[in-house]
């Protein structure tokens, strides 16, 4: 009998999938960021206004929202690796499409369109993790894989500084931004189709007995866990606990997408120039950086599945938001954003374990899928009723209190959704159960 070991197995799972991932949702979030920055001077060149910008950036989530399960459906067809490849290249042709924007017409219609090339890409990775990893170890990929967020704003915030500084070819600094960022995603597809394996089967660096421990351990996760891998994986689309899992992940959307492309212009008031507005950005960035490596592995470490980390990171994001609305001054401003970013940021990491762990298979690609289109509507909100505030106010502040008070909803939906799912699960498992027991009856009484 060949003799497999588990940390040595996940070790290597980790280091041949993570960083190739990691970099390409970082490509995945630059792309996305760069319309916070180009707005800076994108609004005043082509007339874009606030409520305009938080429109068309809202929009992306819309269509986002609309071809993600489509999107996880055609992966399951074609494979991650073509799928994965297919949209590098879509959205990046659209990012650097942007540069042409004339006004909030194009504006809109690109920003839509960006959001159905790119739709499908984070959900499924979210799935594609779970055809790896066994669930006692997905806290901790997910949150290695999360980290691409935040590393996106630290490397974007300086780029996009001196980015917006540069002129020439008849363009100005926000489209060689879009420029730039666009072609990245594109050359990036080159190493995806070059590098990322399709299963664990496809790979020479595990042996046949490390991919049958994997299969194994996946397996042993249905049993126990009680997951579901229904024969019509679209049923899920109805089930009761995908339905409150998104209604719970809304919340941090509405927190992370309100955050990121409104921080700029929050920390532009007191910067004093655009480089520099590009170097404090990044402040925030760093702690939420920390925040998603501390979190995963204090969530992995000291909790078997994640609602109290959850909800103590909801808590937290939700008073980094309103504390940074009720300072004035500069430093405390920052600091309290700090805090924010790293609650908001890490709360994507704990929270994937918690669907993942009640669903599997088909039925995961699609339920993973719908859980986050719906819940990236928040990406839509968030941005949109922001930019509605702050217009209305000349503030942003008005916008931050609202993100805390849709921060504490999901702190206290996570307390609802917690006693909603155990007795959901229960619901299912008991039921499969009745059904086992009939086909076991019927089997004995034609035997």
């Amino acid at each position: 009998m060949v003799t497999v070991h588990e940390a040595d197995i996940v070790k290597r799972v980790t280091r041949k999938l993570l960083p190739l991932l990691v970099v390409l949702y970082t490509v995945a979030y630059v792309d996305r960021s760069a319309v916070g920055f180009a707005q800076l001077h994108m609004g005043a060149d082509r007339g874009i206004g606030d409520a305009a910008f938080g429109l068309g950036a809202g929009l992306f989530f819309i269509a986002y929202f609309l071809f993600e399960v489509p999107s996880n459906v055609l992966m399951q067809r074609f494979g991650p690796r073509m799928w994965f490849v297919r949209i590098l290249v879509t959205w990046g042709a659209i990012t650097m499409l942007m540069a042409l924007t004339q006004g909030p017409g194009t504006f809109y219609v690109l920003r839509f369109l960006l959001g159905v090339a790119e739709a499908g890409f984070y959900p499924g990775v979210i799935f594609y993790l779970t055809t790896w990893f066994p669930h006692r170890h997905r806290t901790k990929a997910t949150g290695i894989f999360v980290i691409s967020a935040p590393l996106a704003f630290l490397l974007m915030s300086p780029l996009a500084g001196w980015l917006l500084e540069v002129e020439g070819l008849g363009m100005v600094g926000w489209q060689w931004l879009f420029l730039v960022v666009g072609a990245t995603a594109v050359l990036m597809a080159l190493p995806t189709w070059r590098y990322l394996p399709e299963g664990p089967r496809s790979v020479k660096w595990l042996s046949r007995a490390e991919a049958d421990w994997i299969e194994g351990e996946l397996a042993r996760d249905k049993v126990e866990r009680g997951q579901e891998d229904g024969k019509n994986p679209l049923r899920t689309l109805v089930d009761k606990r995908v339905l409150t899992f998104a209604l719970l992940f809304f919340p941090s959307t509405v927190g992370v997408y309100g955050l990121s492309f409104w921080l700029p212009q929050v920390v532009d008031r007191f910067s004093g120039s655009t480089l520099n507005t590009g170097l404090l950005t990044d402040v925030p960035y760093v702690f939420a950086l920390v925040g998603v490596l501390v979190t995963s592995r204090w969530a992995a470490k000291r909790f078997r599945d994640n609602w109290v980390p959850l909800a103590v990171l909801f808590v937290g994001a939700g008073v980094g938001m309103g504390a940074s609305a009720f300072f004035t001054t500069p430093a405390l401003q920052l600091a309290a954003l700090s805090l924010a970013a790293f609650c908001v940021y890490s709360i994507a990491g704990v929270f994937w374990a918690l669907p993942s762990g009640v669903l599997a298979g088909a039925t995961a690609a699609v339920a993973i899928a719908a859980i986050n289109s719906f819940g990236n509507l928040g990406g839509f909100i968030g941005p949109y009723v922001v930019g509605v505030f702050t217009q209305a106010s000349g503030s942003t502040a008005a916008g931050m209190y609202f993100l805390m008070a849709v921060l504490w909803l999901g702190a206290l939906g996570t307390v609802i959704a917690r006693r909603a799912i155990a007795r959901l699960q229960r619901s299912v498992v008991a039921s499969r159960d009745d059904a086992d027991e009939v086909v076991v009856t019927v089997g004995t009484s034609a035997a």
